[in-house]
């Protein structure tokens, strides 16, 4: 869309996910079997017409750079691309504060493009979303800043920026991560929740954020700017449960998952395996794009011979050149080129790019990143002293397996 600039906040360094992010960005996590996180936000502006995008990157930033430059090619002729912007000190001697000093030391961006509006969207967020819809709203209120919020349950709301609005959908109080959160105008049950994604008109922004730059503020969106911005800003906050794209079911309204630690990460992956899962993604008028790799269909074989050696898969998504050679897998997220041997049995497990599990092993309740080669016959995720003893087990119990594993 014409005068409208994207800019994604995809530095973040994903502490809580460690050891998926030991030599990754958060955004760049692999997830659902062929995608990476940031995938999710870049199609979504992409598939809502927004074709300029500017990608900010800090920590571990080049399988991230790597992907995006493999995945999101589009097209200079028509002035179309995604842009990956690593952090460059371009005002000090410093790297990035906080979100908004993100986008501060790249003012010279915006000052480039001359946008009229700058869309400022977090890379680490699982969702689908139309954002024309959410512009149409800050252009419709008139508004300066416009916040995309997500009624969440009053239970839950303490781990949230919370979001007070008026009749009219102007926001007129905020508080990050608040002891007694307050609820939404006629739903005491729940309370509105900001999913940490932004319409800014550019003057605003502009005046905003370099005010912040000269004082000694955790340079956050969230913290620091907003809060600094109410009473003196017209700032609107989009329900992001009205949000409609083509193709949705309703029971996919209001999906958004921060999948921010282990757990929740785990949790995200196996919804996707259920069989209506609330995130549906084969729905082809609204696609998550990401970098399709040339390799040959998924195979299962054995299936005429030994009771216990047949290549099985239920309930499991199941990418492109992987093998089940006489094993069987349950409730399962295999990505390219895991190859499952026979008398093998793994359920509930999350298998990443290049995984081999030998024969006889048995794996439950497990997160294998790339790479790793199971020796026949090891068992994970039956005793959690054992499994603690070599690898991170989260706080539910799930086993993670780092990239490059060695038995």
């Amino acid at each position: 869309m014409a005068n409208v600039l994207a800019m994604v906040l995809a530095g973040g360094e994903g502490t809580r996910l460690h050891p998926l992010t030991i030599d990754r960005a958060k955004p760049a996590v692999p997830f659902g079997g062929r995608y990476r996180i940031i995938d999710f936000v870049l199609s979504n502006l992409i598939n809502s017409g927004f074709f300029r995008i500017k990608v900010l990157t800090q920590f571990k930033s080049n399988s991230l750079i790597r992907h995006i430059s493999m995945a999101w090619q589009l097209s200079a002729h028509l002035g179309h691309y995604v842009d990956v912007v690593p952090a460059q000190m371009q005002v000090g001697r410093f790297w990035y504060r906080g979100t908004a000093d993100a986008v501060f030391q790249n003012l010279n961006l915006i000052r480039d493009e001359n946008p009229n509006e700058i869309l400022i969207f977090g890379g680490d967020h699982i969702y689908k979303m139309n954002i024309r819809q959410m512009l149409e709203f800050h252009r419709e209120k008139n508004a300066d800043l416009t916040v995309a919020a997500i009624p969440v349950p009053l239970a839950e709301a303490s781990d949230f920026g919370i979001i007070e609005v008026d009749e009219d959908w102007r926001m007129v109080g905020f508080e990050e991560k608040p002891a007694n959160p307050k609820s939404m105008p006629g739903d005491p049950g729940r309370a509105l929740a900001s999913m940490g994604n932004y319409i800014f008109n550019r003057d605003p922004l502009a005046q905003e954020i370099s005010q912040d730059a000269q004082l000694e503020t955790g340079h956050d969106f969230g913290r620091n700017i907003i809060p600094g911005m109410l009473g003196r800003y017209r700032i609107s906050v989009y329900d992001f449960s009205r949000n409609e794209i083509p193709g949705m079911e309703e029971t996919e309204r209001g999906y958004w998952r921060d999948v921010g630690d282990l757990d929740s990460y785990f949790q995200a992956n196996m919804d996707l395996a259920s069989v209506s899962p609330h995130l549906n993604l084969y729905n082809y008028q609204w696609p998550v794009r990401s970098f399709y790799p040339a390799y040959p269909p998924a195979k299962f074989v054995f299936a005429g011979g030994e009771a216990e050696r047949i290549g099985i898969a239920t309930d499991s998504v199941v990418a492109e050149g992987c093998i089940i050679s006489g094993g069987r897998i349950n409730r399962c997220i295999l990505f390219p080129r895991v190859r499952i041997n026979s008398y093998a049995w793994v359920t509930d497990s999350i298998l990443m790019e290049g995984v081999e599990v030998g024969r006889h092993c048995q794996i439950q309740r497990a997160i294998i990143d790339k790479e790793v080669d199971v020796p026949a016959g090891i068992r994970i995720g039956f005793d959690r002293n054992a499994d603690e003893a070599r690898f991170q087990v989260s706080d539910k119990g799930i086993v993670v397996i780092p990239k490059n594993y060695r038995f």
